[in-house]
């Protein structure tokens, strides 16, 4: 942790991995798997994993089961 920045007014530290970067994965590739987001974003699977179930529960993002893996995309808002 010793790389992270901080936000000069909060202090706080900066998002290492900003949710803008996993969305634009989705809107570019459409529905792929956890793995695969993790790949394009630069982060572990984990990581991945947590900031998607993140963005789904804030509605940005939804998943669906296709077999064993789980695929997520965008939330289509037309």
């Amino acid at each position: 942790m010793g790389d992270r920045k901080r936000d000069e007014n909060s202090g706080r530290f900066s998002e290492e991995y900003p949710r803008d970067d996993f969305l634009r994965v989705l809107e570019e590739l459409g529905a792929v798997g956890t793995t695969d987001v993790a790949e394009h974003v630069g982060c572990d699977r984990r990581t991945a994993y947590l900031k998607l179930q993140s963005l789904e529960e804030e509605g940005d993002v939804e998943s669906r089961k296709v077999g064993n893996a789980l695929l997520w995309e965008l939330v289509d808002e037309s």
